[in-house]
């Protein structure tokens, strides 16, 4: 039993961050029903793959666009605590599910909604993606490396950083304000507003001086030789991570540069020959010797798993499974026991059905 049993939550479906967001809830003990099409919604039950992230939830098939569909959405949510959509601004006032419209039905509600450019603003009808988001605010920019262009950080940046986490955050503050007032109200997740506040640290360092907008020559973002990844005698990589100087003094230790005279560790133009030394000590050995060698030190080191590789490692044990899909992960945070946690309240459940 998680800590949100008994919190009710009717999800209209989407992609990328609501549908996490979902999944989140019902891990932390929600119950969850998802709102579909109904040709989707017979189609899961009979076995067909749903959205992604569909883990934890009942689904319910309702068509938006009949006065019977909108009906049995409006009863859902008068009995709902939450309710989590993503769809662009406008649509769910257009349905008569608007925040207006909901909280005059059930004034405990907390609405959340997850979009990428925010319910306001030029950019609030425009179509985008993780990649977009990211892109206005800095944050991209700043990922890659020195002479290149910047990378994308697949979506866990923009949708899943930005969006998800901030619409979770949101949303328990929320319920936890309710208590006092009995009210609900609006949480509005903009993944823009999210991945822009993520840069937080950044933003500090480049108003005290210590970062600057030239990627690729900073201390977090590959410029500095001991916080980058390293390719290995086999083709494979490690990261190496040793900000500290203790740390520091670890990786020289367990590379066997610790008796050689080398730049200091923050002296800037040392960095390249650093660099090269390190690499060249780190080519002579596959990346899972090094992983033995490093392995129990301070040195911040680390070998780079693939995804077929992450599942089985010891930190995460095997992968977690829902209806033959790997989820990929257990949930977190961990809570309570030492037990291990479980994919949603009572074990992981496929999407079901729920009952009229």
């Amino acid at each position: 039993m998680g800590p949100l049993n008994g919190i009710r939550v009717i999800e209209f479906t989407g992609i990328g961050p609501a549908p996490m967001a979902g999944m989140l809830l019902a891990d932390m003990g929600a119950s969850v029903i998802r709102i579909d099409r109904p040709g989707a919604a017979e189609a899961m039950t009979s076995g067909a793959t749903g959205p992604h992230m569909s883990e934890g939830r009942a689904v319910l098939g309702a068509d938006l666009k009949s006065e019977e569909g909108i009906a049995r959405a409006r009863e859902l949510v008068s009995r709902a605590d939450v309710l989590l959509e993503g769809f662009r601004p406008g649509v769910m006032e257009r349905l008569g599910l608007g925040p207006d419209d909901c909280l005059e039905l059930n004034p405990g509600l907390v609405y959340a909604r997850v979009t990428g450019w925010g319910q306001e603003g030029p950019l609030a009808h425009t179509a985008g993606h993780d990649m977009n988001y990211v892109s206005v605010n800095g944050a991209l920019h700043s990922i890659g490396r020195a002479d290149g262009p910047p990378v994308p950080p697949v979506n866990l940046l923009g949708d899943f950083a930005g969006g998800t986490m901030f619409a979770v955050t949101g949303v328990l503050a929320a319920l936890l304000e309710r208590r006092g007032s009995g009210l609900g109200q609006v949480v509005d997740a903009a993944m823009v507003d999210g991945s822009s506040l993520l840069m937080s640290m950044v933003h500090e360092d480049r108003a005290r001086g210590s970062w600057t907008d030239e990627r690729g020559t900073n201390y977090l973002d590959t410029g500095a030789p001991w916080y980058d990844v390293y390719e290995c005698a086999d083709g494979r990589h490690l990261s190496v991570a040793c900000i500290e100087p203790q740390f520091y003094a670890a990786f020289l230790a367990g590379t066997g540069l610790d008796g050689e005279e080398l730049p200091e560790q923050w002296d800037t133009e040392g960095w390249p020959r650093l660099r090269a030394r390190f690499a060249e000590v780190l080519r002579t050995r596959d990346r899972d010797e090094w992983g033995a060698v490093f392995e129990g030190t301070d040195a911040c080191v680390a070998p780079i798993l693939s995804l077929a590789e992450a599942p089985t490692t010891r930190t995460s044990g095997p992968v977690a499974r829902s209806c033959g899909r790997a989820t990929g992960s257990w949930p977190a945070p961990r809570r309570g026991s030492a037990a291990p946690p479980v994919r949603s309240p009572g074990g992981a459940r496929c999407p079901t059905p729920t009952p009229p």
